[in-house]
Order: C-alpha cells, then sequence, then structure tokens
C-alpha cells in the first residue's frame, strides 16, 4: 500500500514523494481467525495434562500407553492434512475449520465414554481428524490474510492463540479435574470446541482464485513443502515428547504439577509472538530457524541432563525461547514464492510433519521412557533436533 507524501522546494514547486505504508494485519477477518483458534487450541490445553493423568489413572497404563495415546491423535491427522490443504484451495479456508471444530468436539464426547486404551486410542484417531481440517485451514487463512513482508509477523500472532490457549488449558484442565473429575475437563473442552466452530462460521469463505491456465490435477503432496516438513519433524519431535511426558516428569521430580511449566512454556511463546513478532521477518527466516534449533536442543538437553526442578525449569526457558521463534520463520519460509491457490497445499503437506512427530514422538519415547527414564526422553528429542539443524546448514533453508 502507497501513500503520497507533499514536499514543496523553494526552487522546484511541488514534489511528490512516494512512501511506503505497511498492509494492515490485524483486520476484523484476521482477528477472528485468531479468536477461533485460541478457543480450539485452549480445548487442546485442557487435554495435555487430563490424557496422562486419565491413562495411568483410571485405565491402569503405564509410559507406552501415555505415549500411544498421547501420540494416536497424529496418525489419522499426517494422512489427512495433505488432503486438508488440497480441500482448503478448492474449498477454502472456512468449511475446513467449521468442520475440524465439530469433529474434534464430537470425539471427546467419546472420551467420557472410554473406559480402555482401545476405545480412547480411536476417540483419539477422530481427535486427529479434526485437527487436520482445522488446523491447515486456519494456517492457511492466515497466510491469505498477510502480505508477503508481513507474513513471520502473522505467523507470530496468529499462532499466539495457540500458545495462549495450551498455556491456559492446562490450569484450566487441572483444575476441573480436581473440581469435578475428568468428565469436567472434558465437557470444557467439548464447549470450546464448539465455540471455535461458531467463530469459524462468521468468516467468509477464502476461496484462492486458481493460477491461470493451470489446468492439472492438484497434487497431494506439494514438493515445497517437503524439506521444511523434514526440519520440522527434527524439532517438534523433541517437544511432543516435552508435551507428552513434562506432567508425570514434573511429578518424578518432586513438583506438584506440571501446570506452572507448561505456562512458563506458553508464557515465553506468547510474549515473544507478540512484543517480538517482527523478529523473524527482521532478521530473515533462515537466521532465525538456525538460532531457534540451537535453542530447541540446547534445552531439551539441559532438562535430560539436569535432572532438577532448576533444570526443568531452565530447559523450558530455552526450548519456549526456541519454539517462539522457530515455527513463523519456518511456515514463512515454506511459502516463499507460492502461489495463493497452492499455498493450502504447501502448509498441508509441511504441516503433516508436525503430525507424524507429535505422533512418532510420544509412541517412541513411550519406549525410551521405559527403558532409561523418562529424563532419557528429553535427551533423545535434543539429539534429533540437532539433526535438523544439520539438515538446515547444508540445504537451500540455511541459505535463503
Amino acid at each position: 500500500m502507497i501513500r503520497e507524501l507533499t514536499i514543496r522546494g523553494r526552487r522546484s514547486g511541488t514534489v511528490t514523494a512516494r512512501a511506503e505504508r505497511r498492509p494492515t494485519l490485524l483486520t476484523p477477518v484476521f482477528i477472528t481467525v485468531a479468536a477461533a483458534e485460541l478457543a480450539y487450541f485452549t480445548a487442546d490445553g485442557i487435554l495435555l495434562p487430563a490424557l496422562p493423568r486419565f491413562v495411568t489413572g483410571p485405565l491402569g497404563g503405564g509410559n507406552v500407553a501415555v505415549g500411544l495415546i498421547v501420540g494416536a491423535f497424529s496418525l489419522s491427522a499426517f494422512f489427512l492434512r495433505p488432503l486438508a490443504g488440497g480441500l482448503a484451495d478448492r474449498r477454502g479456508r472456512r468449511v475446513l475449520m467449521v468442520a475440524g471444530a465439530g469433529l474434534f468436539a464430537l470425539s471427546v464426547v467419546g472420551y467420557t465414554v472410554a473406559d480402555s486404551i482401545s476405545l480412547l486410542a480411536t476417540m483419539r484417531l477422530v481427535t486427529g481428524a479434526g485437527e487436520a481440517l482445522f488446523f491447515v485451514g486456519a494456517l492457511s487463512a492466515s497466510m491469505d490474510l498477510a502480505s508477503p513482508e508481513r507474513r513471520g509477523e502473522a505467523m507470530s500472532f496468529a499462532s499466539l492463540s495457540l500458545y495462549m490457549g495450551i498455556g491456559a488449558g492446562p490450569f484450566i484442565g487441572e483444575a476441573l479435574i480436581g473440581f469435578g473429575g475428568y468428565r469436567a475437563a472434558w465437557l470444557a473442552a467439548i464447549a470450546l470446541g464448539g465455540v471455535a466452530a461458531g467463530l469459524s462460521l462468521r468468516l467468509p469463505r477464502m476461496v484462492p482464485q486458481r493460477q491461470e491456465l493451470e489446468l492439472g490435477p492438484r497434487r497431494l503432496i506439494h514438493p515445497d513443502g517437503l524439506l521444511p516438513g523434514l526440519i520440522l519433524f527434527a524439532t517438534i519431535w523433541g517437544m511432543g515428547g516435552f508435551l507428552a511426558f513434562v506432567p508425570l516428569y514434573a511429578r518424578d521430580l518432586g513438583m506438584a504439577g506440571a501446570g506452572a511449566v507448561l505456562g512458563l512454556f506458553a508464557g515465553i511463546v506468547v510474549v515473544i509472538r507478540s512484543v517480538g513478532a517482527t523478529i523473524p521477518d527482521r532478521l530473515g527466516a533462515a537466521v532465525t530457524t538456525r538460532v531457534s534449533l540451537v535453542l530447541c536442543a540446547s534445552g531439551l538437553g539441559v532438562m535430560g541432563l539436569w535432572q532438577t526442578p532448576a533444570g526443568l525449569v531452565t530447559g523450558t526457558v530455552l526450548l519456549g525461547v526456541g519454539v517462539a521463534l522457530f515455527t513463523p520463520a519456518l511456515f514463512a519460509l515454506a511459502v516463499e514464492g507460492v502461489p495463493a491457490d497452492e499455498r493450502g497445499s504447501v502448509m498441508g503437506t509441511t504441516s503433516a510433519f508436525l503430525d507424524l512427530a507429535f505422533g512418532l514422538g510420544p509412541a517412541t519415547l513411550g519406549f525410551v521412557a521405559a527403558s532409561v527414564g523418562r529424563g532419557g526422553t528429553f535427551i533423545a528429542g535434543a539429539v534429533v533436533a540437532a539433526v535438523g539443524l544439520v539438515i538446515v546448514l547444508g540445504t537451500r533453508l540455511g541459505r535463503t
């Protein structure tokens, strides 16, 4: 967007100078998308402390069962995200957000009657389907509503809702469990899923125009999303283990619960992505990605090697800063130069690795926890994040 400035000179008369003005980002539609995300991910946050405790308590499961249940939703989400990306490009962003939030709420209804590990795992697969639809729709909408030079900032602001939800949700979940048991936590998540669906209904359809002369079939897997997805997998694999096992690990260390640690983690992300929302755009997405990978690997390593409450808190701070910078930078890199009508496909392909990480991370790290203890899960996550850094340094993502 351009504004004109009129300057009067003594000799040359009137001179018109043109100055750039940054396009508006926080429009009513953008804010509505963020509000729907806040409701959805608060519901998701409520489940974070509730699921591990429910599995090890009423259902009588162990570490392996916790990993499988927490990560089960990622199996269906992994396969559905690329399909969801194509649907978002053809049918619009709104329909995916409405359907995804509704499916999430329906799946949590199943939690209220789950009396076995197998039944709960089935419901988690349905949760994953809802996650795939909602996340791809919301992510694509946020990218559509931002100009190219503000995409990192847009991702920072949009994902505030995600981390505010993850930060507030565990406190709400633990409070509800103490007040009314697991059923109260499930009902609150169902209600918030309904709120997310209702807000999404207020959005325009947001169907991108197809590029001219594009008559061929759509690609289910977009090649531009594969390399960013691999880096995303390497980073989020350890974070998935952190979210799955920190509720139990904190108790191992003598802490009352993980609410404060998860709140600290989310709070750091919220502060950086609000006050420092422009950091990825100002530093450059490639530089920001490298720095964030170092911080994520360091944070997970500190948690696993310094097995005290102080070590857990210190590692959480490092991990929180790294994650806060990582996803806005990486997703901005992923859609750089991608046409609007392929953006959903790229987001679907890239974010599918998020599900792969959240699925394989907790599931495989459950075996690590059973073999060497829960502290070993964080060390394993640090090693995988370090591998991700090596891959970045040796590919185009590190030089962009």
